[in-house]
Order: structure tokens, then sequence, then C-alpha cells
């Protein structure tokens, strides 16, 4: 007597679970987040600009903001690191980095540098500005305040010391006064003066910060 299988029964394959359109979306949710929050700060100044006022710009609820960036400082972190990305699809500070695999000439990396700086100003400057001064009443902005010039410093002796490096710096100059002649080229403060207040055109404002740098850091041209 013959043997009466059972049907097999079809095991359907699992489907691989993409995460890259949740991922995509949240990216999106949070690049809005820091947008509206952006806004908010240079519309209301930091003190009156609320958590619950931007949750509302966004659509979500106060604890979402929470969640995602901790607080109002968070906020001002993630501002500053969106605007240090710069206009292109490659990270500013990235191309920064490539003009020193790129260029052996000292004085095209500076002028690449001048190029970013037209770039970065505009977008990062109003945030610092206001986070400057508003840290003049507030402890924990006093202590952000701090925490972003001392990233920056940091950012611009990594630079001073990739120009000693290649032997690029003037005689007699060090690693660490060259850095703080980037720091203050670099500054919020700077931009202030001369693009806010004096209307310098930003080109301009490239331009004189190509020829400071350069007429501080290196030797003349022979």
């Amino acid at each position: 007597m013959s043997k009466v299988h059972a049907p097999r029964r079809t095991v359907k394959a699992k489907r691989r679970y993409d995460a890259s359109g949740r991922r995509e979306q949240a990216a999106r949710s949070r690049d809005t987040a820091i947008q509206a929050a952006e806004r908010r700060f240079l519309r209301d100044g930091y003190a009156n600009a609320t958590i619950a006022a931007i949750a509302d710009d966004v659509g979500v609820s106060v604890d979402t903001i929470y969640k995602s960036f901790g607080g109002k400082a968070g906020l001002i972190r993630a501002i500053r690191e969106r605007a240090l990305l710069g206009e292109g699809t490659i990270a500013a500070e990235q191309r920064s980095d490539a003009l020193h695999t790129r260029e052996h000439d000292p004085r095209k990396i500076i002028q690449g540098w001048g190029m970013l700086t037209t770039e970065v100003s505009p977008r990062a400057a109003p945030i610092l500005l206001l986070v400057r001064d508003a840290a003049a009443n507030d402890p924990e902005l006093r202590s952000l305040l701090e925490e972003l010039d001392a990233d920056r410093l940091r950012r611009m002796t990594e630079n001073a010391r990739r120009l000693d490096e290649g032997g690029h710096l003037r005689e007699g100059l060090t690693v660490a006064r060259a850095a703080e002649v980037l720091w203050t080229y670099s500054s919020p403060e700077l931009y202030e003066l001369l693009v806010l207040r004096r209307a310098m055109p930003i080109k301009d404002y490239g331009r004189f910060i190509v020829e400071a740098i350069t007429a501080a850091l290196l030797n003349a041209s022979p």
C-alpha cells in the first residue's frame, strides 16, 4: 500500500527589512526641525524662543524635540553643524581637508579656505553671534560658547599644523600662533564687523581673508 504524502507547505522567504527609507525620513524631519529652530531663534532671540514654539512650528511634540536635541543648546549645536556643511554636496570641512591633499602651493590652499569662508560664514555667523550676545546672561550658553570657540580653535590648529608640516609657515611662526591667526580670521565677529556692519560684499570679504592670512602666515613671494 503506497504512502500518502502530505502536500509540501511553501515557506515564504522573509522580506528583508529596508531601513533606508525610515532613515531618510528621520533625516528630513530632523533637518526641518533645525531650520525651524534657526528661524525662531533669529526672529525671537534665544531667551524668547521656546521649545514649545519650535515644536509647534514643525508639527511635532515637545518631547520629540527634547529627545532629538536635548533642548535649546542642542538645537544651537545642530544649527551650527548644518551651517558648517556649506553649500556643496560635500561638507566644507571635508573639502578643506582635501585641499591639503590636492594642492602643494600654500597660497592655493588659503585661497580655497577663502572660498569656503564665503560659503560658511553667512550660514554660521548669525547664530553664533546670537549665542555670543545671549551668553552674557545665561551660564549654559556661556559654556556652549566656550565649547564652540574651542572647537573652532582645534580645527584651526589642525590647519596650521598641516601648513607647518608642509614647510609653509614663515620662519619663526609657531603652530599655536598660526592657529590663533586662523581662529581670528574665521571668527563670526570679523564677519559681523566687515559684512554685517560695513556691508562689505561677501566676495570682497573672501579676498580680504585670503590676503590677510597669506600675509600673516607665509613668507613673501620671491
